[in-house]
């Protein structure tokens, strides 16, 4: 695995010849020995059909190649930093929650509203997210980003997860996403004090969550 936490808001990433890493434009704090950072205008393996989809859902999130032989410190905004290790599955998360990722994982971009209906496309109004979210697919890491920590929380057929759409950072699994409500009369006059409206992911994975409701 190419990323060693340093510190929770801090990774550093290791760079060998030959191998591509992809960062959020602006996540480098330093660097050692020979590595180059350029632009990037597809998003890794994503293709033109990648960059493509990233333009339609507004996800401006722009991202450098890093290559070379050396290591390089990664860190944004003094958001904590969690590590995902895919084998071989799909993870799917926000784009701005993107620090780095290594480049043999194949970018492309995944409808919500297909999972659930006209529910799962309210979730972008929501939540102020877009209605297509970015997927990571392949074997290798994945650096995310987060405010006050992220949590694992394992999704099983018998327990679906229900989470605040502003607290959702990425999952993985065989999962299906819905947007429910819990608004009830106390809600509706005021005197409630639950959340409007929550995400049920059910099927089975994983679900990350971060620990407060404030945007990247």
């Amino acid at each position: 695995m190419p990323f060693r936490e340093v510190t929770p808001k801090m990774i550093e990433a290791t760079v060998r010849p030959g191998v591509k890493l992809f960062s959020q434009r602006g996540a480098m704090l330093a660097y050692k020995g020979e590595v180059s950072f350029t632009p990037n205008l597809t998003g890794g393996q994503g293709g033109l059909m990648g960059m493509i989809g990233r333009r339609v859902a507004d996800e401006s999130v722009p991202l450098m190649t890093v290559e070379g032989d050396g290591t390089v410190m990664f860190g944004h905004g003094g958001h904590h930093v969690h590590v995902i290790t895919l084998t071989g599955d799909t993870l799917y998360v926000e784009a701005d929650r993107l620090l780095a990722f290594d480049g043999t994982l194949r970018q492309g971009t995944a409808f919500l509203g297909s999972q659930g209906g006209v529910m799962g496309m309210v979730r972008g109004q929501v939540s102020g997210q877009g209605l297509f979210t970015t997927t990571l697919k392949g074997d290798g890491a994945v650096a995310v980003m987060a405010h006050g920590g992220v949590v694992e929380l394992p999704i099983t057929p018998q327990r679906p997860v229900h989470v605040d759409p502003q607290s959702y950072v990425a999952h993985q699994g065989d999962v299906h996403n819905r947007l429910s409500t819990a608004l009830s009369w106390r809600d509706m006059v005021g005197r409630g004090s639950g959340e409007a409206f929550q995400l049920e992911l059910s099927g089975t994975g994983v679900v990350y969550v971060q620990g407060s409701e404030e945007k990247l």
